[in-house]
């Protein structure tokens, strides 16, 4: 998985509104090496707290690396960035880490969470399984976002993809370049928009 920083130049960084009253928080969550990291540095409008760390021979046993990955560091705690939505809105983002030993730490990164993206790797789908079915037990809706790159999209169709991971025909399922800025915010409004759907069923039902 290619790795991308934030697209935005340093003078272009926006400083957090004097009018802001209210945070929404989101969290990323999929496979070990999937592009979480690099989906939060994509939108970010601010530089994401960098938790990276380069993986030497001593943790092999520890984080087995895919072996089509090229990725050399890795995320040991979490990634965390920021986007104005508008003058008093605010929407944070948590990536969580993908590495089996920092499982434990998702059902507290999911605390007080509007909404999640799940990302996939379609080379390592069952990667995405655990996370599926946390947000499930927690009752968190959620994404799917499919991150293809390198000429991927070749390989599976959505359709395909949504029967392997035995998605429900509600849940929104998209493709997306984890490295570009315009497709990473297309993965959060889509979130958004199945945020705002869901919250009007909800009202409709009441």
């Amino acid at each position: 998985m290619g790795s991308a920083t934030s697209e935005l130049p340093p003078e272009a960084r926006t400083p957090l509104r004097d009018t802001a009253e209210s945070g929404l928080k989101i969290v990323v969550v999929g496979g070990f090496g999937v592009g979480k990291t690099t989906l939060v540095r994509s939108v970010s409008e601010i530089r994401p707290l960098n938790t990276e760390e380069v993986m030497t021979r001593a943790g092999e046993d520890v984080d087995p690396v895919p072996t089509e990955s090229a990725k050399t560091t890795t995320t040991v705690a979490f990634d965390f960035g920021r986007i104005s939505l508008n003058d008093r809105l605010v929407l944070y983002l948590f990536g969580a880490p993908g590495q089996k030993r920092f499982w434990f730490l998702w059902d507290r990164l999911f605390s007080g969470t509007l909404g999640a993206v799940v990302l996939v790797d379609t080379r390592r789908m069952d990667d995405s399984w655990y996370a599926i079915d946390r947000l499930e037990h927690h009752g968190t809706p959620f994404v799917v976002a499919v991150n293809r790159f390198d000429g991927e999209h070749a390989y599976h169709s959505l359709d395909e993809i949504r029967t392997a991971l035995a998605l429900p025909a509600h849940v929104p399922l998209i493709d997306c370049d984890a490295r570009v800025r315009s497709s990473g915010k297309d993965v959060l409004i889509t979130l958004v928009d199945h945020l705002h759907h869901l919250a009007r069923e909800r009202e409709l039902t009441a």
